[in-house]
């Protein structure tokens, strides 16, 4: 007897193993279209799962990831789900799409999470989510008046609270985009004189998308070996954060020129915080990847520094192989 197949074939269905499963073209292409039409959740996230681990294999497009989150987010009921998912798209977005259309892809992901959040439910945790990511991944001026206006008060979300952990990331949104500076972090610190406000303004400081904005953030840590590792996090989480990341460029030769010192001179935490930190991954390139093989050529004799950074360096390789899948 024959059957049918199916427009998706989903395998481990129940999640009943430990598995990694893949997609067929016709399946990828049916839960590009149709993934929110699925009513188990568990199925959902099994898609969800088989997706992101093919794009990250270089097996699929990432820019059929984006077509899929983008069109099948919206109604997606399960928190973490949405938050991995998300945060994913983020990751896609900024290393995996082929470079030739990062910008592009980093512009439609922001305007559709701020179309999404505001078709959200009124205090739902998705349009909280959704308001998250965009000040995350906003990259225009559009963007950053929305936030601005968002911050301020001027324009509003039914059921959206502007709490001050949400404001500090509105603000590192407004500071990605170009829209604020230091002046403004300063205020809101003034505003928020905690431990916690400490280390947001430490991240929005050191996101600064400009070379010298990031020239400050790696010499802070290359120059002081008294900051606390709450702050030390918060500035490699902003250092990475960028969406040009041209303005890491400069930062290549001065990485690896210090991290030997850092290594033999900090302690574990600070030292292992600056080497996978500070590494400029977000450039992912051909000039990334050979330096980083020169210099674990030239340093044979350092085996916990080279294993990070050899897993610097599958990161990028990992990146470079799904922007040429992207690209075909």
């Amino acid at each position: 007897m024959s059957l049918a197949k199916p427009d998706l074939v989903l395998l481990n269905d129940d999640d009943l193993a430990y598995a990694k499963i893949r997609l067929d073209e016709q399946s990828l292409g049916t839960a590009i279209d149709n993934l929110a039409a699925i009513e188990n959740p568990l199925a959902r996230s099994l898609v969800w799962g088989s997706a992101w681990d093919s794009t990250r294999d270089a097996e699929t497009k990432p820019s059929d990831y984006v077509r899929l989150v983008l069109g099948n987010i919206a109604t997606e009921t399960e928190s973490t789900t949405l938050r991995t998912t998300l945060t994913q798209l983020g990751t896609v977005a900024r290393f995996y799409v082929d470079p030739a259309e990062r910008a592009n892809t980093i512009r439609l992901i922001g305007d559709t999470l701020w179309a999404l959040a505001e078709n959200a439910e009124a205090g739902s945790d998705a349009q909280f989510q959704f308001v998250k990511f965009f000040a995350n991944l906003a990259s225009t001026s559009e963007h950053a008046a929305t936030l601005a206006a968002l911050r301020d008060g001027s324009s509003t979300l039914e059921g959206l609270e502007i709490d001050t952990d949400l404001s500090w990331e509105l603000l590192e949104g407004l500071v990605l985009t170009g829209a604020a500076g230091q002046a403004e972090i300063d205020a809101a610190l003034a505003n928020d004189n905690t431990a916690n406000g400490a280390q947001a303004a430490a991240r929005a400081t050191a996101t600064i998308a400009t070379p010298a904005g990031k020239l400050a953030a790696f010499e802070s840590m290359a120059s002081n070996d008294k900051l606390p590792n709450a702050i030390v996090r918060n500035i490699t989480v902003g250092f990475q954060h960028v969406n040009d990341p041209s303005s890491l460029e400069q930062l290549v030769e001065p990485y690896f020129a210090a991290i030997n010192d850092v290594w033999k001179s900090r302690s574990y935490a600070i030292a292992q915080s600056f080497v996978t930190g500070l590494y400029p991954a977000p450039l992912a390139n051909q000039a990334l990847v050979d330096s980083t093989r020169a210099w674990l050529d030239a340093n044979p004799e350092v085996p916990a520094l080279r294993r990070l950074v050899i897993e610097n360096l599958a990161g990028v390789e990992r990146a470079i192989t799904a922007q040429e899948r992207d690209a075909v």
